[in-house]
């Protein structure tokens, strides 16, 4: 397992940036823009953390902009913990297994949300390309939310 970043959703792209980059001297290391789900992703390194986060896009603090103003209140502002899997088929059954509910089922083979005992939701990336789908995964309904 392999840390990745943190999300943080910000209200004010300009002032955040201005913020963690001006200010504490974290460095953007990628932007993603999303037209259709109107929003923007801004990645951010440590400076001693930079050249890792070019080559393993880790580890990461993740600004996520939306597009449409939205309050943000009771700590939603705080997205996810995010990490990447070498098996996220066989890291969902354990945690299913233990009692862990899987809140965003690894449908795609790719990405999956869970919950830690505190109701911070994590986020689980496979290692590499995708797994071929596969059930009990591929029909699993979302539960509750990340």
């Amino acid at each position: 397992m392999q840390y990745l970043h943190t999300m943080v959703r910000v209200s004010d792209l300009d002032a955040s940036l201005r913020f963690y980059c001006d200010l504490l001297g974290l460095k953007e290391v990628r932007r993603k823009e999303n037209e259709k789900g109107r929003f923007t992703l801004v990645f951010l390194a440590a400076p001693e953390d930079e050249s890792r986060s070019e080559r393993l896009t880790a580890p990461e603090l993740e600004l996520t902009y939306n597009w449409d103003p939205e309050e943000y209140t009771g700590g939603r502002n705080f997205g996810h913990l995010a990490y990447r899997v070498d098996d996220i088929y066989a890291l969902c059954q354990h945690l299913q297994d233990n009692g862990v509910t899987i809140n965003r089922p690894p449908r795609d083979g790719h990405m999956a949300f869970v919950k830690s005992p505190d109701g911070i939701s994590v986020e689980l990336l496979q290692k590499g390309d995708a797994l071929a789908p596969q059930e009990p995964w591929a029909s699993m309904e979302n539960t509750g939310s990340w």
